[in-house]
């Protein structure tokens, strides 16, 4: 991905729109700020005004890159654990592609990812996670804000077994702009590589993928959805 931030930014940003969720094809035809005057607050509550709008911030299609920009060389982390619950699986995150790996990492801080579900299974091929049929969830993107990220697919990482990559946005997307909120997990052996620079792997499994493989395995009804909820249950930083 990494296109100078500046050039980057000014081409990019028009094509970023407020959808998300597009799945993968299984084939290739498959704070609002209150005004306050500040001279009649006291400097304690002043303190308490200032972090309220610190709290307020919300990402938009506007201000996400630049913020990502930041924050992926301030934030180092690259592993994450998710706790789910059928199990639990551990993904290293890459670091050469930086705007989906400070994403992955913020979104985690946040606290998105716990008590959303694996939504989306398609057997030997994908599990598909961060969404839910729950208000909360909703309630949390909002809350986060609203807004995609660029395509980076060329840093030379694969579909393979055990990635974990970004669907995209699926209206009026023709640059393949990538859903934030979600991310899938290839389980094809030996991968899926008819995806390869359609989305953007960002990291791979390093440990349980047995667990992967058992909510791959599990029954599911139209659309692909668990006939069970699979829910994971939280996603920490390590």
């Amino acid at each position: 991905m990494l296109i100078k931030q500046a050039a980057f930014t000014t081409s990019i940003l028009l094509f970023f729109l407020v959808s998300c969720g597009e799945s993968p094809k299984k084939n290739n035809s498959k704070a609002e700020e209150t005004v306050v005057k500040t001279d009649s607050i006291p400097e304690e509550e002043e303190e308490v005004v200032e972090e309220e709008k610190e709290e307020a911030f919300v990402l938009n299609e506007e201000n996400a890159i630049d913020f990502f920009f930041s924050y992926a060389k301030e934030e180092k982390a690259n592993k994450v654990k998710l706790t789910t619950s059928m199990g639990s699986f551990t993904i290293q995150l890459y670091d050469n592609v930086p705007y989906h790996r400070a994403n992955f990492i913020y979104l985690t801080r946040k606290g998105y990812f716990d008590n959303t579900q694996f939504h989306r299974v398609v057997k030997d091929f994908i599990i598909q996670g961060g969404n839910s049929d729950d208000r909360e969830t909703s309630k949390k993107r909002r809350l986060i804000g609203r807004y995609l990220l660029p395509p980076d697919a060329k840093k030379g990482h694969k579909h393979h077994r055990g990635t974990i990559s970004m669907p995209s946005s699926e209206r009026n997307n023709p640059h393949k702009l990538a859903s934030p909120y979600e991310f899938f997990i290839v389980v094809t052996k030996p991968g899926s590589y008819h995806l390869d620079g359609s989305y953007t792997p960002f990291g791979k499994v390093i440990q349980g993928m047995d667990v992967v493989d058992a909510i791959n395995n599990v029954p599911v009804g139209d659309g692909d959805w668990p006939w069970q909820n699979i829910y994971i249950l939280k996603a920490e930083v390590l």
